[in-house]
């Protein structure tokens, strides 16, 4: 991955996506924000016990690196939903919609909405199609890998957007590494199908199962990024709710320009 600073502001960039000039994301760190321990310092949360001033003021902190004239997030819940902001939307969320929201997809096709999910081990994925001009960001938990919600979403914007997954640009965040993820009880966790992805020591590979996801769901292997980094490995840089317990969110953000 690409390390940025903006402002004094850091943050990743996957190289596929960077290099496309519609489109803005930003992996950011933990760092350059106004929450003290234990969610120092960039917390964007406020679910987890971080007092709501300083989270809003990190939401602030992103908005600006973002340019972004509107930031838009959702309560996850580990599940499927699929949020749709479109000014012409049938079967989703219409542009003026209000939160709170519910839901662990969000599919846009406007104009500086930016789209974030907060994680601390979860992987966020990131979508564009820069032909329908769409774009998706994609909070993906275990929970979320094992109901394939990467590849309900790619059939959405499909339908949605007629998108052809053939052109879909992809980027699979920082979190919980094949090092770190361990499932002791992965027998009544994990569908069995999925049990080729662990090794021999109970730690399951979901950076790679997510690259098969969207692979089998039409995205070419050539068009995946992968940062491989692990969160829990890094908590000097990332949140880590595996290697931290009480923590923050750090924020994953992706909007076309």
């Amino acid at each position: 991955m690409i390390f940025q600073k903006r402002d004094g502001v850091s943050f990743f960039q996957f190289p596929k996506l960077a290099a496309l000039s519609d489109v803005r994301h930003a992996v950011f760190t933990r760092h350059c924000g106004y929450s003290s321990e234990p969610f120092k310092s960039l917390n964007v949360s406020f679910g987890v016990g971080d007092a709501p001033s300083n989270v809003n003021q990190n939401l602030s902190v992103v908005s600006k690196c973002m340019d972004a004239e509107d930031l838009v997030s959702a309560n996850q819940v580990h599940g499927t939903e699929i949020l749709i902001f479109s000014e012409n939307s049938l079967d989703g969320l219409s542009a003026n919609s209000a939160p709170p929201f519910v839901g662990d997809a969000l599919v846009t096709d406007i104009s500086k909405k930016n789209l974030v999910v907060k994680v601390a081990d979860c992987q966020s994925v990131l979508l564009y199609d820069p032909v329908r001009q769409v774009v998706a960001n994609v909070h993906c938990g275990w929970r979320g890998s094992i109901q394939n919600i990467i590849g309900h979403t790619i059939k959405v914007i499909e339908k949605q957007f007629a998108c052809n997954p053939d052109n879909i640009i992809a980027g699979i965040g920082p979190s919980l590494g094949p090092c770190c993820a361990e499932f002791i009880n992965y027998k009544s966790e994990i569908p069995r199908a999925l049990w080729g992805y662990k090794d021999g020591s109970n730690h399951f590979d979901f950076w790679s199962l997510s690259r098969d996801q969207l692979c089998n769901a039409g995205v070419l292997n050539e068009n995946i990024d992968l940062s491989e980094i692990c969160t829990q490995c890094n908590t000097e840089r990332f949140f880590s709710f595996r290697g931290e317990g009480t923590t923050g969110r750090f924020a994953v953000a992706i909007g076309l320009k």
